[in-house]
């Protein structure tokens, strides 16, 4: 079996970075984000990429890192907010932006992984996300088709997996890290722990090693919160 652990992000991108990628990446606001990952992929000078995420991030943070160098083209998403520099540079023409919704992102990613080239969905049906895309009645109503994504990388943000690469997300930081991962050919994961074999509960496996790749473990991480809203307690 081939080796998959890393020693940093860098070396786990080696060979596998080239501009004008279409890449995959998980994360939901600053909850899952692959940071290490995105820092190789920056510092990697690359350009011309199309991210697939649900969101960039947040100005200098996660793709929005990307954003800031002018590495991204286009951005395949289902929410632009708490980003300034994505606004403006969708506003001035610099980038590109394929506004998804949420559940139809998920399913797309999600489709791609299971092989699947388009489906149907009423989600979207007589709105701007309709425009161009195929249509077909079932049962009377109508549905517009979209298309799987098939990524050329995929980036993963974990809590813990063992040296074959199986993997256990933590909580909500699960989110769109799994269909990205599914949906890429190449999938590069990050995690907080690597454990040995057998040390993870088989029945509790989120993401299977067969899907991953390559592999670093990134701690330590310090986990950022886009909004902290504190109350101060009256004492006395």
């Amino acid at each position: 079996m081939a080796q998959k652990i890393y020693p940093n992000a860098a070396a786990a991108l080696d060979g596998v970075l080239r501009d004008g990628m279409l890449i995959a990446s998980g994360g939901f606001g600053l909850c899952g984000i692959p940071d290490r990952l995105l820092d190789a992929v920056r510092d990697s000078g690359v350009k011309d990429l199309t991210f697939v995420s649900n969101n960039a991030g947040i100005d200098g943070e996660g793709i929005g890192k990307l954003l800031r160098t002018r590495q991204v083209k286009k951005m395949i998403s289902s929410y632009v907010g708490e980003n300034k520099e994505f606004e403006r540079q969708y506003l001035s023409g610099e980038l590109e932006v394929e506004f998804c919704p949420q559940g139809t992102l998920a399913e797309r990613m999600r489709a791609g992984g299971a092989g699947i080239p388009g489906f149907y969905t009423k989600t979207g049906v007589g709105t701007l996300v309709a425009e161009g895309k195929e249509s077909k009645l079932f049962n009377g109503e109508e549905y517009i088709l979209e298309a799987g994504i098939f990524a050329d990388l995929a980036l993963v943000k974990a809590w813990k997996a063992d040296t074959t690469g199986n993997v256990i997300f933590r909580k909500t930081a699960r989110n769109f890290n799994v269909p990205a991962a599914t949906c890429g050919r190449v999938c590069v994961v990050e995690v907080e722990e690597i454990v040995q074999p057998g040390e993870l509960d088989a029945d509790a496996i989120h993401l299977p090693g067969v899907y991953v790749h390559r592999l670093i473990d990134g701690s330590p991480y310090d986990k950022k919160i886009e909004f902290r809203t504190t109350r101060t307690t009256d004492v006395g």
